[in-house]
């Protein structure tokens, strides 16, 4: 499954978030599939992550929980939305 990931700088964040950035390059767990990241100049950013594995997800999140406030939810391809929205189709 495919999740869009997004979060934000918490207040006074800054330093150390890029000195843990810096040190550990974001790495992923090996369940989940980096498909993309983004950074905001605003301290927002955005990634799109593929797992199977909801726990190896959450461990990653939980790693930068003390410097980053997250958003996480399931997402679809627009091929795949398409075919739910067959569904719908009168």
């Amino acid at each position: 499954m495919k999740y869009l990931v997004s979060w934000t700088m918490e207040p006074g964040a800054f330093n150390g978030t890029v000195a843990r950035f810096l040190e550990t390059g974001s790495a992923t767990p090996a369940a989940v599939k980096l498909l993309g990241r983004w950074h905001g100049m605003s301290g927002r950013g955005f990634a799109i992550v593929e797992t199977a594995d909801h726990a190896a997800l959450y461990t990653l999140l939980a790693q930068w929980g003390d410097l980053l406030k997250f958003e996480t939810t399931p997402c679809l391809e627009d091929a795949e939305a398409g075919a739910v929205f067959q569904a719908f189709k009168k």
